[in-house]
């Protein structure tokens, strides 16, 4: 072979390698800050009931349903991410074939999973919603608009709810979502759907909204405000320990959301910068509710 075909042929190559690597990155879910907001709440709801088993006086047990819920969330998740690249894209077909994979695996193990649960059911109508909202956020391109975030955080948060729920004691056949409340899973969602929206608003302060007076105000205050719940939730707790670690982790999140961007204003910093801050953010909320056990 020759000096230019040898050429040629490493010339052809290099554009072949880039095209698999472009055919690799759509089948991951590449947005890790996204896929801990979506995924953390629900962890936390199985973690907790693991913590709490045996401790309710009425014998509560752990189930493993709560994981098998656990792992239909993360697969529905993958196929939403998935779609919505494909919506955003209006269509492009080398976004299909991972919506259709992910989608497969979420009815090989969610299919079963409904039919030996049938109450997850009287949530269908909730969830339908907020899916019709996701896919039509993706298709106009908003999805990191303020109504765009809140539906996914409002998802998130309500996994919470359902996989402690699912963990602890299972509902029977009804189909009334109510039937799924217990008082933990309940505190556990409104934590997390408040945390998450203070995130989001943190975020955009230092990316999007930098500078940004009016976002700034409202992270400020929607921490300060989540702080102030927690140490009265801290006052009124009879035992007087019980819900100091959410209000520690409410405190290093009023601080984080307060000083980060005012640092932002005298020296740019990397998006690396706020996006290890929400990693250990994120895992001081996971943490916080185990330690209030």
């Amino acid at each position: 072979m020759s000096t230019t075909d040898t050429a040629r042929t490493t010339a052809e190559a290099v554009p072949a390698a880039r095209r698999r690597r472009a055919a690799l990155r759509h089948w991951l879910l590449d947005q890790p800050g996204a896929v801990v907001m979506a995924l953390f709440p629900a962890l936390t709801g199985v973690l907790l009931a693991a913590v709490m088993a045996g401790t309710w006086p009425r014998g509560t047990r752990f189930h493993a349903d709560g994981i098998w819920l656990f792992v239909c969330w993360a697969l529905c998740y993958g196929v939403q991410f998935t779609a919505s690249r494909w919506l955003r894209s209006h269509g492009a077909r080398r976004y299909l074939p991972p919506v259709v994979a992910y989608g497969a695996a979420l009815v090989a193990v969610g299919l079963p999973f409904v039919l030996t649960h049938p109450a997850i059911l009287g949530w269908a109508p909730v969830y339908a919603v907020l899916a019709v909202a996701v896919f039509a956020a993706a298709w106009l391109r908003r999805e990191r608009s303020l109504w765009g975030t809140a539906v996914a955080v409002a998802a998130a948060a309500l996994m919470a709810l359902l996989t402690f729920s699912y963990a602890v004691e299972p509902p029977g056949g009804t189909l009334n979502p109510l039937a799924s409340l217990t008082i933990p899973g309940l505190l556990l969602a409104v934590w997390f759907a408040a945390e998450q929206a203070g995130s989001v608003l943190f975020v955009k302060t230092m990316i999007r909204k930098r500078g940004h007076a009016g976002y700034l105000a409202a992270s400020w205050a929607w921490h300060a405000a989540l702080l102030a719940v927690c140490c009265l939730a801290v006052l009124a707790d009879t035992s007087g320990a019980r819900m100091w670690p959410a209000a520690a982790v409410a405190a290093v999140l009023l601080v984080r959301a307060v000083a980060l961007p005012l640092v932002a204003r005298r020296r740019r910093l990397k998006p690396l910068v706020p996006g290890v801050t929400e990693c250990v953010t994120s895992l001081l909320a996971l943490a916080a509710p185990l330690l209030t056990v």
